[in-house]
């Protein structure tokens, strides 16, 4: 059987503490979802699964709607942050990364049914004229794109290739950055202003992550999301902005409790770690 220790953490222990800690900034949550399906993910463990189930999905939208939260992209959410603006507290940012084909036949109609918008975040290798795959599904094609794009659904650039960013040349990764935007704004017609980091990002890697951002921010994207956990804050970086890994296992209360920074306390975890594997990969 799976432990979910990093549930137990948040709705035991987290969770509480959270309603007598004195008002925090405001912050926004951003929910990291992939694909929509009821894919078999037996063999991973539940806090690295990236399947929500359609009737999970449809769940977490409806507490969203009942609850009252809007969604917006990534630029009006930074605005909203450095405003201190209340109306980030019922502020949601929905992203799926991969481009997977099921955004377009399980995600859309629901995110339609509830007026909420998303960022679909491509890696342009795998979004052709027909269905291509990527890590064996099927993803969106270009004309499925262009219509969703004309329904209101933001893309934004997860690269050419979805490779481990830090292994590449700085020759390389622009070649990534740069391509997968323009092949983007041609297919489309319209600007791409955000960019997804693929896998974990190396945040105890400051070197790294300067140069990312000077290469992103010269090649004229204005923002980005990354794979450290918790919610945007007004002091994130615009373009390794936090977010929330979404999947069948975030039941209502796990869910709740993410969107109320119940689940925040992982960052540092996350954190720690990635600083330590750093070091050891250094030393050796």
């Amino acid at each position: 059987m799976d432990v979910r220790l990093d549930r137990f953490a948040t709705l035991y222990l987290v969770s509480p503490c959270l309603r007598f800690a004195a008002r925090e900034q405001s912050s926004v949550p951003i929910l990291m979802y992939h694909s929509i399906s009821d894919q078999d993910e037996s063999n991973v463990h539940p806090y690295y699964r990236t399947s929500t189930s359609p009737k999970m999905f449809v769940s977490q939208l409806e507490y969203l709607h009942q609850s009252g939260y809007r969604t917006c992209n990534l630029e009006e959410a930074l605005n909203q942050l450095q405003l201190s603006s209340r109306t980030a507290a019922k502020s949601v940012i929905i992203t799926f990364d991969d481009g997977y084909s099921d955004f377009y036949r399980r995600a859309f109609p629901v995110l339609s049914q509830y007026g909420f918008g998303a960022t679909v975040f491509l890696p342009t290798a795998y979004i052709g004229d027909s269905p291509l795959q990527f890590k064996g599904r099927d993803c969106l094609t270009w004309a499925e794109v262009r219509e969703l794009s004309n329904y209101g659904i933001l893309f934004g650039s997860h690269t050419v290739s979805h490779p481990q960013l830090r292994e590449l040349s700085v020759r390389a990764i622009n070649e990534e950055i740069i391509r997968s935007k323009l092949t983007i704004e041609e297919k489309l017609g319209r600007a791409v202003d955000s960019f997804a980091y693929p896998f974990a990002f190396p945040q105890a890697e400051a070197d790294f992550a300067k140069m990312l951002r000077d290469s992103l921010s010269q090649a004229g994207y204005q923002n980005g999301v990354c794979t450290i956990i918790g919610r945007a804050h007004r002091n994130s970086d615009r373009f390794f902005m936090e977010r929330l890994p979404i999947n069948s296992w975030d039941d209502t209360r796990l869910f709740k409790a993410k969107l109320k920074g119940g689940y925040d306390w992982l960052q540092a975890l996350q954190g720690a770690s990635k600083f330590i594997r750093a070091r050891r990969v250094s030393s050796d």
